[in-house]
């Protein structure tokens, strides 16, 4: 039996619903961005090795394990939220599979040495936090959200040190971090590969960037077609059924 804290509870994950994950309304929760960036990314299938950064409760790590048998590393900063990544993987049973550290991702290159993974993936904060006002109350939040222990330029550059050569980088942002994003994956030898922007429904302005990137790659980007989450009436599309469900 899973050990829950008080303000914890016990959620399906949305696309497998024999996976469970501990989830709490004050520390964390994941949203629909986790479940696009696993989906998106370049899952190696049966050879391999892939690391997440701002894992948070790991459910990115759980997500992928269930299209790869390969070794996957979430690194998650926050005790609290590695502790809830722990107990979720061990209660369904993944702990050989996907092993969490309780650490700085600055520290990952020191740790595993260059070029060592084949897939990196990072949900980051998507604020940069110029203002006290605009820092979440919740300090579990603002750290998740915010760029206080760790910046957008750190988080490329990170991913571009772990990642080997030809390896894939795959990140979910913010649209309006666009231009930063691209700039500092071709400074760190990142070459976008593919873009797709999420909008929230037809006529509403992108939300949500994904975007995967090659080490050491040749320049040739496309472009995705659109991803709508709601249609009119408010019910997710078709496509978002299908992913998600």
């Amino acid at each position: 039996m899973v050990k829950l804290y008080e303000d914890e509870r016990l959620d399906f994950l949305f696309t497998d619903q024999s996976m469970q994950i501990i989830q709490s309304q004050t520390v964390f929760s994941y949203s629909i961005d986790a479940v696009l960036l696993a989906d998106f990314a370049a899952v190696p299938l049966r050879k391999g090795k892939i690391i997440d950064l701002c894992s948070g409760n790991g459910v990115i790590p759980l997500l992928m394990s269930k299209s790869t048998t390969v070794p996957i590393i979430g690194v998650e900063i926050q005790a609290r939220l590695f502790d809830m990544a722990e107990r979720s993987i061990q209660h369904n049973q993944k702990q050989e599979q996907i092993k969490m550290l309780h650490d700085d991702l600055k520290y990952m290159p020191g740790r595993f040495g260059n070029d060592k993974f084949d897939l990196v993936t990072v949900n980051p904060p998507y604020f940069q936090t110029k203002h006290e006002e605009h820092l979440n109350k919740n300090d579990y939040l603002t750290i998740a959200r915010h760029e206080i222990l760790t910046s957008l330029e750190q988080v490329i550059k990170v991913c571009s040190q772990l990642v080997k050569s030809g390896g894939k980088v795959a990140m979910v942002h913010r649209p309006g971090r666009l231009v930063d994003i691209l700039t500092w994956m071709r400074h760190y030898k990142l070459e976008p590969k593919k873009i797709r922007f999420v909008y929230p429904k037809k006529g509403k302005e992108a939300n949500i960037l994904l975007i995967e990137a090659s080490r050491d790659g040749k320049a040739d980007l496309k472009l995705l077609p659109p991803l709508y989450v709601f249609n009119e009436d408010g019910r997710y599309t078709e496509e978002l059924r299908a992913l998600v469900y």
